[in-house]
């Protein structure tokens, strides 16, 4: 087997685990742990293996100190914020509704590329936007008939989106000059110390004596599969295909955690779902298709 088929297989994985993740929240949280509590058990545990993993090799463990600031954006934009509103927001709201406005991410890359990077807005780029925000739009004012989905939810988990997505502008730099692993190590070690006040209280109040063998298992699962072993997963994807095919594999999530959740937690896809689903899957297409160039006589 080559390193791509494998670095396909590794991010394959990579979004099957994310997307599992989104229902096995919902088993312990918030009912045996709170959400920012889960959070220390996430981010620590992982931490953990990472320092772990790296005892095992031969790299230098620090950091330029030129870094140090880009590195603590990178912490809390892509742990602290995006973590923390991700279990809280899925806590509040629908397995599938978490899914499908997570494909919110590349439609604000391309916003940002638009704002910061100047880039050029094309027509193509302009309806995909339309539509995916329109997309997300109907799926937040979408009411659940079991009130399982809620606007403060969906909101926490557009605003973890946001979060990500500066997050992956921001760490693009650091993957030039460091190893990826290195790099995953350094921004959980900073995310880490930043949840730990808000989700320290939680932590130590988790009810241990309601937790059963399927509870355990979820929990074990969300650190290991769901945390760990995706982040490792994508950034062996990242390095092996580049950062274009890694994120297009998004798209699997929502296949993937509407299955999963329809399985275990009777949630139902509405016709308003679809059509949300649609669009927002449509205005993806249209903002990450590449425009061939123009043929001049």
């Amino acid at each position: 087997m080559t390193t791509t088929t494998k670095a396909h297989i590794a991010v394959l994985f990579t979004n099957l685990f994310f997307a599992l993740n989104l229902s096995l929240v919902k088993h312990i949280s918030p009912a045996l742990v709170g959400a920012y509590g889960l959070n220390i058990f996430r981010v620590g545990i992982s931490l953990l293996l990472f320092w772990t993993v790296w005892s095992m090799g031969k790299t230098a463990a620090a950091i330029k100190r030129k870094d140090i600031p880009r590195f603590l954006l990178c912490g809390l934009t892509g742990v602290a914020i995006n973590q923390m509103l991700f279990v809280k927001g899925l806590t509040l709201t629908s397995t599938i509704h978490a899914a499908l406005l997570m494909l919110c991410t590349p439609l604000l890359i391309t916003v940002f590329a638009f704002w910061i990077l100047k880039e050029k807005i094309t027509w193509q780029k302009a309806l995909g936007l339309s539509l995916g925000i329109g997309g997300a739009v109907l799926l937040i004012t979408t009411k659940e008939k079991n009130g399982s989905a809620s606007l403060t939810g969906d909101l926490f988990i557009v605003v973890n989106a946001m979060a990500y997505t500066i997050y992956f502008i921001l760490v693009k730099p650091l993957m030039r000059d460091y190893p990826p692993l290195h790099v995953i190590r350094w921004v959980f070690t900073f995310g880490f110390f930043m949840i730990l006040p808000f989700g320290w209280n939680e932590f130590i109040h988790t009810g241990w004596p309601s937790f059963q063998l399927s509870h355990y298992m979820a929990l074990g699962m969300v650190v290991i599969c769901g945390t760990f072993l995706a982040y490792s997963f994508n950034i062996f994807g990242i390095k092996h295909l580049g950062a274009g095919i890694t994120g297009s594999y998004i798209y699997t999530q929502p296949v993937f955690a509407a299955v999963i959740a329809a399985m275990f937690l009777q949630e139902q896809f509405t016709l308003e779902k679809i059509i949300a689903g649609a669009l927002i899957f449509g205005g993806v297409f249209l903002v990450s298709r590449k425009t061939p160039p123009t043929i001049e006589e």
